[in-house]
C-alpha cells in the first residue's frame, strides 16, 4: 500500500514538473531559446491566482481567480517576448540565458516583496478532500493535477496538429525563414508561443499550490523541470511530459527505499544516464538542417 500511495503522489507531482517542462519545449521549439525562468512563471502564476482568490480586496474566489490568472501569465509572457526578448534579436543564445536567469531572480524578489517570503497556500472548494480505495488515500487536488494535466496535453496536441496558428507555430519552429517567405508573421507567433508558455505554467503554479503552501523559492522547480524536458527530449511534447512524471515518481520511491540524501539527485542520475545512452532524450527528435 506505501508504494502505491508513493506512486500516486509522485504522479502528481510528476505532472506539475512535466507542465513546467511543457513550457521549455515550447519555446525552444518556437524560438531555439531555453527560458531558464519558466519554473519562475510558475511561481508567479501560483501567487497571482492566491492573490485573485485569497486577497480581501481582490478576492474573487477560486473558479474566478483561475481563468484570470491564466490569462495575466498569458499577457505578461507574451508582453515579456515583446517588449524585451524582440530587442535582443541577433544576439547570442547565452546572453538570452543569462537575461533569463536574472529574470527568474527579479521575479522571486517581486513575489517576496508583495506576498512575503512565507509559505502561503491557495484557498481551493477542495481542500483536505480525498477519495479511499481499499488502504490507499488519494487527495482530490493530487488527482485533479493528473486529470488537469492529461486534458491540457490532449488541448495541446490538437491546437499544434488541427488549428492554423498551431500549424503556423510548428511550420515557425522548423525554419524561421522559410516560413517568414510563406507569410506568416514570425515574431507574432514567437510571442503567442511565449504567451502560451507562460498560461501553461500558470496552470502548473495553480495545481502545485492547490497540493499545499507555496513560497517565492517554488520557482527553483524550474531545474528539476529543466532535467524533465531534457530527459524526454527538448524537441518533444510528450516527452517533456513523459520526463517529469519519471523524475516525479522516482523522487519518493528512492526516499522511501533508498539509502539518505539520494531522493536529491536521482532525477539528475536519471538525466545523466539518459544524455550517456541516448543524447538527444527518449523521444529524441534528429534533424538535420539544410545548408
Amino acid at each position: 500500500m506505501d508504494f502505491i500511495q508513493l506512486l500516486a503522489s509522485g504522479l502528481a507531482n510528476g505532472c506539475v514538473y512535466g507542465l513546467i517542462a511543457l513550457g521549455f519545449v515550447l519555446i525552444y521549439k518556437a524560438t531555439e531559446a531555453v527560458n531558464f525562468a519558466q519554473g519562475d512563471f510558475m511561481m508567479l502564476g501560483a501567487f497571482v491566482c492566491i492573490g485573485f482568490a485569497n486577497d480581501d480586496f481582490m478576492g474573487q474566489g477560486f473558479w474566478i481567480a483561475v481563468p484570470l490568472a491564466i490569462l495575466v501569465m498569458a499577457v505578461f509572457g507574451y508582453l515579456f517576448n515583446w517588449g524585451v526578448l524582440r530587442h535582443m534579436f541577433g544576439q547570442s543564445q547565452t546572453s538570452i540565458v543569462i537575461l533569463t536567469i536574472a529574470l527568474g531572480f527579479i521575479l522571486r524578489f517581486i513575489a517576496g516583496t508583495i506576498w512575503s517570503h512565507e509559505p502561503v497556500s491557495l484557498e481551493t472548494p477542495f481542500a483536505g478532500q480525498d477519495i479511499r480505495f481499499g488502504g490507499v488515500v488519494l487527495g482530490v487536488d493530487e488527482m485533479l493535477v493528473v486529470v488537469v494535466t492529461i486534458i491540457l496535453t490532449a488541448c495541446l496536441f490538437v491546437f499544434f496538429s488541427k488549428t492554423k496558428i498551431g500549424v503556423a507555430m510548428q511550420a515557425a519552429s522548423q525554419n524561421q525563414l522559410a516560413a517568414y517567405y510563406m507569410g506568416i508573421p514570425v515574431k507574432r507567433i514567437q510571442s503567442l508561443v511565449w504567451g502560451l508558455s507562460g498560461a501553461v505554467a500558470a496552470v502548473a503554479g495553480i495545481l502545485f499550490a492547490s497540493k499545499g503552501a507555496i513560497d517565492p523559492s517554488a520557482g527553483l522547480l524550474g531545474i528539476k523541470a529543466f532535467a524533465a524536458a531534457a530527459i524526454g527530449g527538448f524537441g518533444s511534447l510528450p516527452g517533456a511530459l513523459l520526463g517529469g512524471i519519471i523524475i516525479g515518481i522516482v523522487e519518493p520511491l528512492s526516499s522511501r527505499y533508498g539509502p539518505p540524501g539520494v531522493s536529491q539527485i536521482a532525477p539528475y542520475a536519471i538525466l545523466l544516464l539518459v544524455l550517456i545512452l541516448r543524447p538527444g532524450g527518449i523521444f529524441s527528435q534528429t534533424q538535420k538542417k539544410k545548408v
